[in-house]
This record gives C-alpha cells, structure tokens and sequence, in this order.
C-alpha cells in the first residue's frame, strides 16, 4: 500500500533518492534499509529505459520503498506506461502552464478522475484483476509530481501548482538557472526568490514543495523553509562523496606500505 500522498497530505517530510546510475535489483530495498521512504528511476537523464524500468520496479517488491518514474519527456506517452509496470508515482519534465497539468493529471488517473487507460492483470496489480474499488483505491495511491525548472513554468506557478491531483511541485534548479540566465548560481537572489515562491504557492493550494539538495546542510536548509519531499543527493552524487570521503580519510591516516 503506496500512503505517499496521505502522509505528504498529514504535512510530513519524505525523503528518497533519485536515481541515475546504479541500476541494481539491490538499490531499492539498499534504500528502504537506510530508512527511505521513495526512489525515482530517472529515465530522462539516466540510463534507465522502459524494459530497465520494469526490472527496477519489481525489484522494490517486499520492501517498504515506494517506487516512482521519472519519465523522459512531458510529451512520453502514455504517461500511464509506467504505472502499469507498477511505478506509485510519476515525475513529469518541463512543466510550464496549467493545461499541460491537468493533462498530466488525466492521464495518471482512472475515470471520473482522467482518462488513464485500463489493464488489470500485469504487473501493476500483481498479476490480479482487482475488484471494482480498485480504481478508486490507485486513484488514491498514485502521486503526481510536477517538475518546474524554466522561467515560464514560475511566470504560471500559482495557476499550475493550483491544479487538483497535483501533489508535488519539484524544484528543477539547474535548469531553471539557465532558463533565468544565472546558470548554477544557487546564491543568486532570482533563484532564491524563486524558492521562496514556490514554498509559498504550495502551502497555499496543499501540495508539497520538493528538491534536490546536494548536501545534508543545503536538505535541511531548505527542509526547515518548508520542502517536504526531498531527494538526498542522487545515487551517483552520494556514492562519489562517499567514496572521497572515505579516500581522503585513508589518506590523511597515513597509509603504511
């Protein structure tokens, strides 16, 4: 039972991993056994396809992590794909006006809610056509999350993060450095403002703030501004920094030939 959307509803702060990388059969329950609540499978930066995603998912199976996609392309369709493979939630691109939402909505949800497609019976029901309450039941578990990363996704940030079925608004802070003409300046003051921004229309229309920190001082930086759904790092970034960190610590000790 995915309670991702209830428990972001109750206000509370989840934490997961992006995933990029490390597509192992291990890396989910690796993650749900240091306490993480999600993993995305990034499918449009990493190397994770439609076939790599099925794997990912059902390998998540019998553990507590909630798996969830992040698809290639606002346009990828059908967006419902990869909750048929089982994914509990799914991540959209380049999110920049209201109709584009509700849209991703419609199709991430069953009747009356959307449109989304049925099959009963594969992999996202284990294999067992459920029963009439089914469609209302995964209506209740999917989470929708917006990726808002260019300067026109913030002009219409208010309207967007307003639509219902919505349930997170993810900070895309790279792209949308560039797409405001301060490429990576995390200091400047547009991107602040812009973080500020979207902490605000969130806590206004119920939906919770998300970001990718890249260090535990900037999580919980912003954790105490008010993001709620929070990946630590990606798997290539925490596994780089442990490995130098440990590296350095080696070599700081001294190491006898």
């Amino acid at each position: 039972m995915n309670d991702i959307r209830r428990r972001l509803k109750q206000g509370e702060l989840l934490l997961g991993q992006m995933v990029l990388e490390l597509f192992t059969p291990g890396i989910g329950p690796m993650l749900d056994a240091c306490g993480l609540d999600f993993v995305i499978f990034d499918m449009e930066h990493g190397r994770c396809d439609i076939a790599l995603l099925s794997e990912m998912i059902a390998s998540c199976r019998g553990s507590k992590i909630v798996p969830m996609a992040r698809v290639p392309d606002v346009g990828f369709a059908p967006l419902s794909r990869v909750l048929d493979l089982g994914a509990r939630g799914v991540m959209v691109p380049r999110v920049e006006t209201r109709q584009q939402a509700e849209e991703i909505v419609s199709q991430l949800k069953y009747a009356p809610m959307g449109k989304r497609g049925v099959a009963l019976g594969v992999a996202h029901d284990l294999y067992r056509a459920g029963t009439p309450n089914f469609f209302a039941a995964a209506n209740e578990e999917i989470a929708v999350i917006l990726l808002l990363e260019t300067a026109k996704a913030f002009e219409n940030l208010d309207e967007i993060v307003s639509v219902p079925g919505v349930d997170i608004a993810w900070m895309g802070h790279y792209d949308l450095t560039v797409s405001m003409g301060i490429p990576a300046q995390f200091d400047h003051p547009r991107f602040l403002s812009a973080m500020d921004s979207l902490i605000t229309a969130c806590r206004k229309h119920d939906v919770a703030p998300g970001f990718l920190p890249p260090t535990a001082e900037s999580a919980v930086h912003w954790i105490n501004k008010g993001f709620r759904a929070i990946s630590l790092g990606s798997d290539i970034g925490v596994f780089l920094d442990g490995v130098r960190k440990f590296q350095a610590h080696v070599q700081q000790k001294g190491v006898i030939a």
